[in-house]
């Protein structure tokens, strides 16, 4: 196969790819199989506390709709038992992590609110997210002991006690196969997250997950490995290929939709996008101990797909009922879509950014580059929808800092993002900073070359002039430090929070017509792109079969999916608090 046909166009007018890894790769199941058997997965990630149907904004093959009413826990049980009932040989349901946190209510509840409709889908196992200790480590315990499923995660520990806080694996028999499913969290929660939430656990690295494989295999006599993780695509691919005896690699975090499956060998890569509104499905067929047929399937639970299941819609009204009168509350008007579906700059973002330097009387502001909320359609602003945006409401922190310092931090940016090591993408997408500043950067330059210029208020800014600056604070931060600019003078709370901020710039503004103009532009990329890692492979492709050309020899697909880790590199890279 022509390795530059193993890519196919994923997003909306940008460069990101996804590799197509076609069932034709694999040996047809048919009647000269006789001893073939089925089983299959759904698999659902990163729903981040969204009950209910939401707004949606679905993109492929250069095509794009927006969508009024998408997903919800009532439309994942639908999904499910039609799947099941085309599927009599039997299906395993899989929960990706980063359930109980990303809205309103399951902030209000610490993410008690989801646990009646979570146990109302029929989940067999999940794993824990990166967001799940937002309540705290005991809460999170308190959640997996009501939640009517397993809990997994093979690397957290109980610092005091050294015991495994969730068992490693589960083991299920489907059709006679025996599935192990082997859980993996972010090793980096004590500090992608604020090192309180998770304060009382340790995580560890990847060197625990190749002897729970052999005890799988060798001891649990599996027919098949499936490992779900919640670090990201862009670790979960290279980390597949690190690893010996697994089949199926489900990965979380990122967000990323992959209607194509990434190829890692003999393994399969996927993630299913985000909030409920996707379940991808994964049918394999098995026949003398291996794999000998495999299809997948990314589906958009769509108004028109999809209706929802009405005992499930019923227990979702029952939980938020007591909420609907703070949820429903107005705050303001938008006549325009408000999204976060851009790594580099979005709307949503940059009235926030707007927001909090408004609010704070600086020269800029910035804020993360969260991966979480659907999109808010025209119409009214709702508590609801501050709380999607922004689930933790910090106090605005205010300081000063030097223009080096302003560029130091948006190289570092960069690097979390664009890094050519795979295991330097880091967190979310670039931050997003008030429209009053202007950044402009190669993404494909090497690590503290990117930023090509950048300036506020139209004018370029100065290494030696102190600039006032602002953000949300988060606990255990350094006092110096605002978001992720180290060293910073001057600083203080002023008693507002990101909360205060967009409401009172709502209640200033009336109507929401436009948000301006895209601060963070890179100057060799469209000024949309959907996703991170996608765009990755692209390129670390085009370079490899380049360099293979070059050599005077052909490109090997199997081995030019991505980049391989370089333990050599030694590009200067901070990784604190860079959460998605």
């Amino acid at each position: 196969m022509n390795p530059i046909g193993i890519f196919m166009t994923a997003i909306v007018g940008c460069l990101a790819t996804t590799l197509s890894a076609s069932a034709a790769n694999s040996i047809p199941a048919n009647g000269a199989e006789p001893n073939a058997k089925k089983f299959s997965i759904a698999f659902v990630n990163d729903i981040h506390a969204q009950l209910e149907p939401h707004p949606e904004l679905f993109w492929r093959d250069d095509h794009s709709k927006r969508v009024h009413n998408a997903g919800g826990l009532s439309r994942i049980a639908t999904a499910f038992k039609q799947l099941e009932a085309e599927r009599p040989h039997g299906m395993l349901k899989i929960d990706g992590g980063d359930t109980f946190q990303g809205s309103g209510p399951g902030a209000w509840t610490q993410g008690e609110v989801m646990v009646r409709p979570l146990n109302a889908l029929g989940l067999d196992v999940a794993v824990p997210g990166n967001w799940s200790v937002a309540y705290g480590a005991k809460q999170l315990q308190s959640l997996s002991e009501k939640v009517n499923y397993p809990i997994i995660a093979a690397n957290i520990f109980d610092q005091k006690t050294g015991d495994r806080s969730f068992q490693p694996y589960l083991v299920k028999e489907v059709n006679g196969l025996k599935i192990g499913l082997l859980g993996f969290t972010d090793p980096d929660v004590p500090t992608r997250q604020p090192p309180h939430m998770s304060k009382g656990l340790n995580f560890q690295a990847a060197k625990v997950l190749q002897p729970l494989i052999d005890e799988l295999r060798n001891e649990e006599k599996v027919d098949v490995v499936v490992l779900i993780t919640h670090i990201g695509l862009h670790k979960a691919v290279p980390l597949t290929r690190q690893l010996r005896g697994v089949d199926i690699s489900l990965s979380a975090d990122t967000h990323e939709r992959t209607y194509e499956p990434i190829e890692v060998g003999d393994v399969w890569v996927v993630e299913a996008g985000a909030f409920g509104s996707l379940v991808g499905v994964m049918d394999i067929t098995m026949s003398g101990g291996k794999i000998v047929d495999r299809q997948w399937e990314l589906i958009e639970l769509r108004e028109d797909k999809f209706a929802e299941d009405e005992h499930v819609k019923g227990i979702v009204d029952e939980v938020l009922a007591p909420h609907r009168e703070r949820m429903n509350r107005e705050i303001g008007h938008t006549d325009i879509w408000l999204e976060r579906y851009n790594v580099m700059s979005t709307s949503m973002d940059r009235l926030i950014a707007d927001a909090v330097k408004e609010s704070a009387g600086t020269d800029i502001a910035l804020s993360n580059g969260f991966r979480f909320s659907p999109p808010t359609a025209p119409g009214p602003i709702t508590e609801a929808d501050l709380w999607n945006w922004l689930p933790l409401n910090l106090e605005i922190k205010v300081g000063k800092a030097y223009g080096k310092q302003l560029i130091d931090y948006w190289e570092n940016e960069f690097e979390n993002v664009f890094s050519r090591n795979p295991s330097r993408l880091y967190g979310g997408w670039l931050a997003r900073p008030s429209t009053n500043m202007d950044v402009q950067f190669d993404s494909t330059a090497k690590a503290n070359e990117r930023l090509r210029s950048l300036e506020i208020d139209g004018e370029p800014v100065g290494p030696d002039k102190s600039y006032s600056l602002a953000a949300g604070a988060r606990d255990g931060q350094p006092a110096d430090q605002i978001h992720r600019v180290k060293r910073c003078h001057v600083t203080k709370q002023i008693g507002l929070t990101t909360h205060d901020a967009v409401r009172h710039y709502l209640a200033q503004r009336g109507d929401v017509t436009e948000t301006g103009k895209p601060p963070v532009q890179c100057v060799v990329r469209p000024d949309v792109l959907r996703s991170q890692y996608l765009a990755f492979i692209k390129e670390r492709q085009q370079e490899r079969e380049a360099e293979m050309q070059g050599a005077d020899s052909p490109a090997d697909p199997k081995t030019s999916i991505s980049p391989s880790v370089d333990s050599n590199e030694k590009e200067p890279h901070e990784k604190e608090m860079n959460d998605e």
